[in-house]
């Protein structure tokens, strides 16, 4: 059983003797010096119309709750209620899709693991047609949604060069929450290392990683027999 294992080398998860930080866009995000992310970034045609107006019909009404001062509890509620609509349309397929070409997989990976132990630390991730799931821990001076937005900056670039074309390709908010613990990233490994095999992708195509230490300590993804 992953949790009578010793936790991964260098992770750590949600300290409650640490301040966090709570900043909105369209998103509550919290964030904590040294914590350890789970983090969904998409296409920006990866949710279609009618998923968008769900979201923004969510996001009015909570803009109205707003004045209410709602609590921490509430927050992370309206984050996850946003989190599971977008997840089903994402598993879903929409969109062009471009990770289904394995030039655009290869450099979506080169770009996720380019900093590895530099700014960050990757535990594991996964490249989906539309999206990308990761576990990540930001170095010291460095800020998750810079990192993120480094990822994407650079993939964005190199498909609109070999496609001719412009314009966003990335959804410009990522979804992002801190790991509590080992249980809930014992959780979180497993989410991602099933999500090509929920959404019926053939193994061959599976695009995931895990960060070798972590596999050696018996961090790993756990496949249906």
């Amino acid at each position: 059983m992953a949790l009578n294992l010793p936790a991964p080398p260098n992770f750590r998860g949600l300290n409650k003797n640490l301040p966090v930080r709570r900043y909105e866009r369209y998103l509550p995000h919290w964030r904590q010096d040294g914590a350890t992310y789970f983090v969904t970034f998409n296409l920006v045609d990866a949710i279609p119309a009618h998923k968008q107006r769900e979201i923004e019909s969510i996001r009015r009404e909570w803009e109205c709750k707003k004045s209410q001062q709602p609590s921490e509890h509430s927050w992370q509620e309206y984050a996850k209620t946003v989190y599971n609509i977008a997840e089903r349309a994402l598993d879903a397929g929409f969109g062009d899709c471009w990770f289904l070409k394995p030039l655009y997989v290869e450099e979506l990976i080169r770009s996720v693991l380019h900093f590895q132990e530099q700014r960050y630390e990757i535990g594991c991730f996964v490249v989906m047609k539309n999206h990308c799931h990761l576990v990540i821990r930001p170095f010291e001076g460095n800020e998750l949604e810079e990192l993120v937005g480094a990822i994407k900056r650079t993939t964005s670039r190199f498909i609109h060069d070999r496609e001719g074309m412009s314009g966003a390709l990335w959804s410009q908010e990522s979804y992002d929450r801190i790991i509590r613990d080992e249980e809930h990233l014992y959780r979180v490994i497993q989410y991602i290392g099933n999500n090509p095999i929920k959404a019926g992708v053939e193994k061959e195509q599976w695009n995931r990683w895990i960060h070798p230490a972590w596999e050696r300590g018996g961090w790993k993804f756990q496949d249906p027999p």
